[in-house]
């Protein structure tokens, strides 16, 4: 093999053929098991020609995949005319060297493609640098395999006494100029980050706040639009989206909330872009209520959907783990202030594309709360499906549960006076001096909402506002 043929991993144009190793505990569609991989490719801009797998126990350490597979791999190649061969794993750079001496073409596992997506898709400042991080990461520990005329300098060999020449020096300068370069990369990043961490908590404290999540092309994004009118970016491929963006949704009744619009998750996302990434998903963490959208129409949807659930609670884990360890030194005031994970509701997408209702009546005994949904806007001829419903599921996570209390309020507190005007239902209000005595049927998240934003609220009933402000904090999973 030329050695100039890894000179790249743009693959535009290129003729591909995919290769698979499924091992027991392997994920993927048995329906169509190069489903997933092929769209990612081809979103790179290769043209798919053949596929080829292998079922094994364990891999083969040093190619991965067994050395009769490889040469048939290899004979495929040459019958299709294929440049690139594209495997459905995270490849060691020994492995890739190893593959690329017996097929004779450039090899890239599964991260160097999304990697490419990324980089392409990747439009602000903050994407840029978390793409450029995770790709240094990806080449750091692969630097030595890129430097193909060290096997000649070191007789074949890493590297020993008298072996060291212009190449060995080369690679560690260069070493040192990725390591500087990712140092400074995330030093910017981190400013970014700290600006946008605030700036979320700020818009939370102020606003009941709600975030799309699921995985890459469920229509997160085409739902964000029809609720919001926000002009997110809605296309029907894998990671339309790779920015968050936030926007007001009107609920009717004189509420709104803040709905956010999150990159989608895909299975086995690199280790390196999943901490990249990790502040893009920072509006998940501090969500009031998740909507977990899933395409239903997606014969992989079960798989999808668990892979979601998974990369939420391993996200939720480490941020749970954070708060509760600054809590213990102090950090925070009291253990009340711990942090709390969303409310999840489940979103059964793209209904309008089922064949019958099988799938989704299988789908809503599974998740009994689970809503149907169509994220396209409704028409004249057809309405939309489940929109209306949604409003009010989320109105009602807003305001949460119904109580009828006495308020006395100073007349002073206008802001809070004006909020229980429009957002509870007022029963009966008297004038006592400066107080104000307000009969009123309120919403338990909304009153301890109007507590923590600092309005002096007193009631008839203690007990009922202490469960208030516990269902606020401890509200329960959908």
């Amino acid at each position: 093999m030329n050695d100039s043929t890894r000179d790249h991993v743009a693959i535009q144009s290129e003729r591909a053929v995919l290769a698979a190793v499924r091992l027991p505990d392997s994920k993927y569609n048995p329906d169509d098991p190069f489903g997933e991989l092929q769209s990612l490719v081809e979103q790179a801009g290769a043209i798919v020609v053949g596929t080829l797998d292998q079922m094994l126990n364990r891999p083969v350490s040093g190619t991965y995949i067994g050395s009769g597979k490889l040469e048939e791999l290899k004979a495929l190649c040459n019958e299709l005319n294929a440049q690139t061969v594209i495997f459905d794993h995270e490849l060691s750079p020994k492995q890739i060297a190893n593959i690329e001496k017996v097929v004779e073409r450039k090899v890239l596992d599964r991260s160097e493609v999304i990697l490419d997506i990324f980089a392409s898709r990747a439009t602000t400042h903050e994407a840029k640098l978390q793409v450029e991080i995770a790709q240094l990461e990806y080449t750091y520990p692969r630097l030595r395999s890129m430097w193909s005329h060290l096997e000649r300098i070191a007789g074949g060999s890493a590297g020993g006494v008298g072996t060291r020449g212009p190449g060995e020096q080369q690679l560690e300068i260069d070493r040192r100029l990725v390591q500087r370069r990712k140092s400074h990369l995330k030093q910017e990043l981190d400013k970014i980050q700290s600006r946008k961490e605030r700036s979320v908590e700020k818009r939370n404290s102020d606003n009941f706040t709600v975030g799309l999540v699921g995985y890459t092309n469920a229509g997160k994004s085409t739902l964000f639009n029809t609720l919001t009118e926000g002009g997110a970016y809605a296309d029907d491929r894998l990671f339309a989206t790779l920015m968050t963006r936030t926007r007001k949704w009107e609920l009717g009744s004189g509420i709104d909330v803040m709905l956010s619009d999150t990159v989608g998750f895909v299975r086995d996302l690199p280790h390196n872009l999943v901490a990249s990434f990790k502040a893009t998903l920072e509006e998940a963490t501090h969500a009031d209520l998740l909507l977990i959208v899933v395409d239903v129409s997606d014969p992989a949807a079960e798989l999808h959907f668990s892979e979601v659930n998974r990369t939420l609670d391993e996200l939720f884990d480490g941020v749970a783990k954070a708060s509760a360890r600054a809590a213990s030194k102090g950090v925070r005031e009291s253990s009340d202030e711990i942090w709390q994970p969303p409310e999840r509701l489940v979103l059964l997408n793209k209904v309008d594309r089922l064949k019958n209702n099988t799938e989704l009546l299988i789908w809503q005994q599974r998740i009994p709360s689970s809503l149907p949904i169509s994220a396209l806007p409704g028409t004249t001829n057809q309405p939309s499906r489940g929109q209306d419903e949604l409003a009010n599921r989320v109105r009602q996570a807003t305001l949460g549960e119904q109580l009828e209390l006495e308020l006395t309020l100073p007349m002073r507190e206008a802001k809070a006076l004006h909020t229980l005007e429009t957002k509870a239902e007022i029963l009966d209000r008297k004038y006592e001096g400066d107080k104000v005595i307000i009969k009123a049927r309120v919403g338990s998240r909304l009153l301890a909402q109007l507590r923590s934003g600092g309005a002096h609220i007193s009631t008839d009933k203690d007990s009922d506002l202490a469960a208030a402000q516990s269902a606020w904090r401890e509200a329960p999973e959908s």
